[in-house]
């Protein structure tokens, strides 16, 4: 059961940094890393660190070897971000780090024996002029394979929060903002207000945001509110966020306002307006077709009266010429 539980935690912490990793990984090395002490892991998931500028702190990994052969990892570290949906990741060997990554020095390999754990210590300098706020990193132990002519680079980390003292921002920033107007053809049924914008981590925190739709006509009178979160954001990213607004009903000119809050304590609210046009075409041609139909029926009905009055007076006169003759 340990050995089992142990392979699952190599499993859940390689899928964050290389979801392909298990496909190029030879079949035969399974391996696990995470954070320590000089004693050995130490349960926690990942590392989170305060430092101030110039400090320098000593941290531990440990690489799990749960293969039936003694294998060599190489150790990296590197700047870290959030993908599109929203997983850690750190930059590929063949990119350079500018930020977090740069702070963590570890020797450039481990050698680790079958089904052996090997503990290794790292250290973590922050700059003296570094900037305050969140800067984020990975490490990892990897293994390069070769898949035909490419070589293929397979590895499990964890990440590595740096967070420099100083003057904490939290600003989630609002762009781009826009909102289209869905018309059933049903003229019964509302419609649909599509909201979408960009959401810019303007701080120097990882910060997620409360966002708050509300859509309403130039009256106020058939508003309707709705959700729009941010997901975690790193520094200096960004991410799209869509929503959709149901039982809107179209009455011209419409407003829709997202205003976003940052989950950290002390965050500022921002928002941002756009105007969206809405045109009840259903209801017009309902209403269209009421009023032909209408003019329709007064004018088949003139028609009849007229008609059974030409019918009257026709009789009338046949009645008063047989009675002369």
């Amino acid at each position: 059961m340990t050995r089992f539980l142990a392979v699952l935690v190599a499993v859940l912490f390689t899928v964050p940094l290389t979801p392909a990793a298990a496909h190029a990984e030879p079949a035969t090395l399974t391996w696990s890393v995470q954070p320590a002490s000089a004693a050995g892991p130490d349960g926690r998931r990942w590392i989170e660190l305060s430092l101030d500028p110039g400090q320098t702190v000593t941290e531990h990994l440990a690489v799990r070897n749960f293969s039936d052969g003694e294998a060599v990892f190489a150790l990296k570290a590197a700047d870290g971000y959030l993908t599109d949906k929203g997983r850690f990741n750190m930059l590929q060997s063949d990119q350079t780090s500018k930020d977090g990554g740069t702070w963590i020095d570890v020797q450039d390999e481990v050698k680790v024996g079958a089904n052996a754990t090997a503990v290794v210590p790292f250290t973590v300098t922050v700059p003296k002029d570094a900037a305050p706020g969140d800067h984020p990193a990975g490490i990892a132990a990897t293994v390069t394979s070769a898949s035909g002519t490419v070589a293929v680079e397979s590895r499990v980390g964890f990440r590595v929060m740096m967070r420099a003292t100083g003057t904490i921002r939290a600003e989630v920033g609002v762009t781009g903002l826009s909102a289209a107007y869905e018309q059933p053809w049903n003229p019964f049924s509302a419609g649909t207000v599509t909201v979408k914008y960009t959401a810019t981590n303007k701080g120097n925190v990882a910060a997620s945001g409360a966002g708050a739709v509300a859509v309403s006509d130039l009256t106020g009178l058939a508003g309707r509110d709705g959700r729009a979160d941010v997901a975690e954001i790193f520094p200096g990213d960004s991410r799209t966020v869509e929503t959709r607004i149901g039982g809107v009903w179209a009455l011209g000119p419409m407003s829709a306002n997202v205003t976003v809050t940052p989950s950290v304590e002390g965050g500022v609210p921002m928002s941002a307006d756009v105007t969206l046009w809405t045109v009840p075409w259903p209801q017009l041609a309902l209403i269209a077709l009421v009023v032909a139909l209408f003019f329709a029926y007064r004018a088949i009905t003139r028609r009849r009266r007229r008609h059974l009055e030409d019918l009257l007076a026709r009789a009338r006169d046949e009645g008063r010429a047989e009675a002369r003759g």
